[in-house]
This record gives structure tokens, sequence and C-alpha cells, in this order.
């Protein structure tokens, strides 16, 4: 696989986000039309595949017998899903209705397929599976992103489901909540917080992890720690670690009796400083010297591969999201024609034409509503291709699921979105 892009990113220095998001206080951004330059050369399809760049930890799972072991794999599967957030401050490009993405990585055991199946409110859809049968992995995102004048936040609700077929057990959970600072003035930084909760729904098992907030000195800037506990909630082990980093479990007895001696340090250097600055700054808190103070007794779960060295200069992308959007002559021939390995806009803004990619992707949005006009004159409804809307069979919420025959490469009546 290529181990960079095409061209390098353009500055955004000279842009103003400020000077588009006045007008949209408070307003749900999914309706307003971003400049180019605050894209990244991928679709939100695309980015949503990076959730598999830690596939090994499903497999990891599945050849494990205890199943508190295989949660604590699960859990680790469920941090680094998101550990490609950090730093990606570029937005990745909205699916047009109908756009499709594939990705086969026989080196990770696994091919995945998403489609995105609705424009308002936007939702993609995705399911994947081991190259060995041991698992299917599958959900849909509807990103709802709220602008709260210094930040950006987005919600990505939609439930995951990951099933691992040997040991015929389903774990469903959501996504942490993400959100983008200083979009007016300063250093862009992410962070994610909330509430994971992943269930076992053949054990009754729980892992409840919280995704820490920074707080005002950065003191749990990245943290996440929570327990997995069996249906009567008695905790089996913890869990700790940052999302940004790396993922350990240890004895829950060890982890109370760490967070106790910490909270009792902390708040002897509070009484012995008293903090006179209580002004919020929206600035990144610098985060601690040592990054996790691993507990004796602790057992890594995860650690997170190093970007590459010209991450930088290529919108702060991973080795694997580098070759998301990689296209050959032979990939081109099977594909069909709505990949977003096709779309214009994408493919002009990673050779570095960025007026090139505007005009394409004004002429794709403009060539997106004059068909919704089309049909709705014609009361003709969207079909979408490769999913379809049901209830959840772990879950009973409404879902989309896979409706099969993707991969048999018998492509016809594909819409023509580009």
């Amino acid at each position: 696989h290529r181990t960079s892009l095409p061209s390098p990113m353009f500055s955004r220095n000279d842009f103003s986000i400020w000077s588009i998001l006045r007008k949209c206080i408070g307003m749900e951004l999914s309706k307003i039309t971003m400049p180019v330059i605050f894209n990244e050369p991928l679709s939100f399809l695309q980015r949503l595949t990076e959730y598999m760049e830690h596939t090994y930890l499903i497999h990891k799972a599945s050849s494990l017998s205890s199943t508190t072991e295989r949660m604590q794999c699960v859990a680790a599967f469920a941090v680094s899903a998101v550990a490609s957030q950090w730093e990606r401050t570029g937005k990745p490009f909205n699916p047009l209705l109908g756009e499709t993405y594939e990705l086969i990585r026989d080196d990770l055991g696994f091919r995945l397929l998403s489609e995105q199946v609705s424009h308002h409110p936007p939702i993609s859809a995705f399911y994947a599976e081991g190259l060995n049968n041991d698992f299917v992995f599958h959900g849909s995102i509807y990103p709802k992103l709220k602008f709260w004048g210094k930040s950006v936040e987005a919600e990505p609700k939609g439930t995951m489901t990951l099933e691992l077929l040997e040991h015929n057990e389903a774990y469903t959970w959501t996504n942490p909540t993400c959100c983008v600072h200083n979009i007016i003035v300063g250093k862009l930084w992410i962070e994610q917080y909330g509430n994971v909760e992943i269930t076992n729904h053949k054990t009754g098992e729980k892992c409840v992890l919280s995704f820490k907030p920074c707080g005002l000195f950065g003191k749990e800037l990245h943290k996440v720690e929570g327990y997995i506990q069996d249906k009567s909630k008695k905790k089996l082990c913890a869990l700790y670690g940052k999302w940004t980093e790396c993922l350990y479990s240890v004895d829950p007895a060890t982890f109370e009796a760490y967070k106790k001696n910490d909270k009792k340090n902390a708040d002897e250097k509070k009484s012995s400083k008293q903090v006179g600055n209580t002004e919020e700054s929206d600035e990144m808190p610098l985060p601690d010297s040592e990054s996790v103070y691993v507990i004796p007794g602790s057992v890594l779960l995860w650690k997170i591969t190093p970007r590459p060295p010209n991450s930088a200069q290529m919108y702060n992308f991973t080795s694997f999201a580098m070759a998301l959007n990689e296209l050959d002559k032979e990939m081109e021939s099977v594909i069909p024609k709505t990949d977003c390995r096709l779309r214009p806009d994408i493919r002009a803004m990673e050779n570095g034409e960025i007026d090139l990619a505007s005009e394409e992707k004004k002429r794709l949005e403009e060539k997106q509503r004059t068909a919704r006009k089309n049909r709705s004159k014609s009361e003709e409804d969207w079909k979408t291709r490769w999913f379809h809307q049901g209830p959840n069979p772990h879950t009973g919420t409404q879902d989309w699921l896979y409706s099969g025959n993707y991969w048999d490469r018998n492509y016809f009546n594909l819409p023509d979105i580009y």
C-alpha cells in the first residue's frame, strides 16, 4: 500500500472558518456548505473504515476462551476505533446519496462495504466481515454536529454491533462524542468524551467506559477508564488508558486503591498551591509529562501504532488512512461506479488541485440537488442498494442491515452520482 499522498496538504492559515460559521451559531452543520480547504481528501465512508485499523483485536478476541478476556479485547477495539481521530481536524467530505466504499485487506483479515443510505439526515451504513468467517461487524452512523461558538461537537448517533461467530456472541455499543476546539482562533484540538457501554448479549456482561472531558487543567485529557462487570454488576476487572495511546486492564481492587491514593496526592498538591486563574481558556491543555501511569500488575490490551513521519504534511493521516483512497487499474475495473475512489472532488484534492476540487464539489452537490428535485416531481422514492432498514437483532432498535450480494460483482442500475 502507498505510504504517502500524491500531494501534501494546503495551509489553512489564510482562511477564516469564522467568516463562514458566524452565520450559523446553533444551527445543524450538515446544512452548511464549507469551503473545500477545510476538508481532508477522504469521504466520511472512508473515514468510517478507520474503525477497522486494529482488526487484530477482534481476531484475538475470537481466539480467547474466557468471556472476560474477550470483552477486554472488544473494549480495546472500541477504544482503538476512535484513536485515528487524534489531531485529524480536517473534515471528511459528506458522502453523496448512494455513494459506496469497499475495502478488502487480506493482510488484516477483513472486507468491508459501506453505503450512504440517507442524505437528510446524513446516515452512513457499513458491514464488515472476517475473511475466515470469524466475525461480523456492522452499524450505521448519523453524525449530529453542533456549533457552540468556539467548538464543534459531533455526536455519532448509531449502534455498533460485533458478532464473534465461533462463540455465538454479540456485542453492541455506541461511540463517544467528539469535540473540535478553537475553530475560530488558535490551534485546533480534539477531545472525545461521554460514556460507552458495551454489552455482551449472550452473557449479560457489560463494559462501561468513561471517556473523560479534559477538565480545566488538562489532567484528564484523553483519559479513558471503566470496568467490566458481570450481569449482577460485580466488577470483574478495571480498564484504563488514553484513547490516543493505549489501554490496560487490572484487578478492580488494585485500581481503586491507586485511584484513592492518586486523589489524596492531588488534593494535597491543590491545598498547597491555591489556584488563582479561573478564567476558562479554550487552548489545549498540555497533558502531564508522563503519559499513562502503568499500575503494577496491569496487562496491556492495545497500543497505538505510531503515525508515519510525513503524517503532519498529510492531514495527520495514519498509515492505514493513507491507503484508503488508493486506486489502481485492476481495482477500477471491478468496483461499482458509486465507489468514493472515483469521486472527482476528493481525487482532485488529494492531487493538490484545490480549485478543481472546489469546482467539482459544487458540481456534485448541484447534481445531487437536481436529482432530488426530479425524484420529488415524479414522486419516486430513493431506494438504497446494499442495506435496508430493520430491527437490530440484538437490541431491537431501528438499524440498517446488510442486504447481501454486493461481492457478487454484478452491478446494474446503479445511480449516476458523479
